[in-house]
């Protein structure tokens, strides 16, 4: 494919794509013309941590800028995955994950001594054996040291990811229930309030979830921190539950 576009168009493509939030870097761009009618080829980095959806948005905002400077040009985009300038060790290992299909949350690192501990948790699909989820586990942390410098051991949670749906026995009346929750909850003065619980049953299991409005200012860690305090204290006034899922909204979005 040779250049062959109006002098000054190629820079005005690579300035437009360069604006596209995602591109990382623009590697190529080859513009031909058959007749009347254009065709670009483009390749551009992007952040190897980006998901496919985030891919496919970026690369059609990058075919609409170049349609922006070639009106109707026949476009194509390829996409190559790149570790940004920006990334952290928790960048790093949750790319080493995304390479290996598998999700990785509740990253913690701790300096020990100048040397990094990592705990992690790890979704693998339910119907693995132990022997086939703790191999697959210990390549990933193999992968995960070579390629993060600095790791000197790494403790992965293996966690069972649902592949199917459960049924339900139906929702619980649970008016005792809520009233003797509502009580733990006011020990906990950043919650403005508690509101829509629900509790059901699932395979004979007490499952309840429910929302908690809190102020707008209050950051994340500390959020995630009361939702697991309360939780436990749940537990401890009901021990029947099985599960609990709160979910937090900012006070200016209490639409009670």
């Amino acid at each position: 494919m040779l250049d062959a576009a109006p002098a000054g168009v190629r820079n005005r493509i690579i300035e437009e794509v360069y604006r596209v939030n995602g591109v990382l870097e623009v590697d190529r761009v080859r513009i031909r013309r058959s007749g009347s009618h254009y065709f670009a080829d483009v390749s551009v980095a992007m952040s190897r941590n980006v998901t496919f959806q985030k891919s496919e948005q970026v690369s059609n905002e990058v075919a609409a800028r170049i349609r922006a400077v070639l009106p109707d040009a026949d476009v194509v985009v390829n996409t190559v995955s790149r570790a940004s300038r920006q990334e952290s060790l928790f960048d790093r290992i949750r790319a080493v994950a995304t390479r290996n299909n598998l999700n990785v949350h509740d990253i913690s690192v701790q300096d020990l001594g100048g040397s990094l501990h990592v705990e992690q948790h790890v979704e693998l699909d339910e119907k693995l054996s132990l022997k086939e989820a703790h191999d697959r586990v210990t390549r990933l942390e193999s992968e995960m040291k070579e390629e993060v410098g600095g790791i000197s051991s790494i403790l992965t949670h293996i966690e069972s990811e649902p592949a199917t749906i459960e049924t339900s026995d139906g929702l619980v009346r649970a008016t005792g229930f809520e009233d003797r929750l509502q009580q733990v909850r006011e020990g906990f003065p950043e919650v403005v309030d508690m509101h829509d619980l629900m509790f059901k049953r699932v395979g004979g299991r007490l499952y309840l979830s429910l929302h908690c409005t809190m102020n707008d200012d209050l950051p994340l860690s500390r959020v995630h921190d009361i939702q697991t305090t309360m939780e436990s204290r749940f537990r401890q006034e009901l021990p029947e539950l099985f599960r609990v899922l709160i979910h937090p909204e900012p006070q200016t979005d209490n639409r009670r």
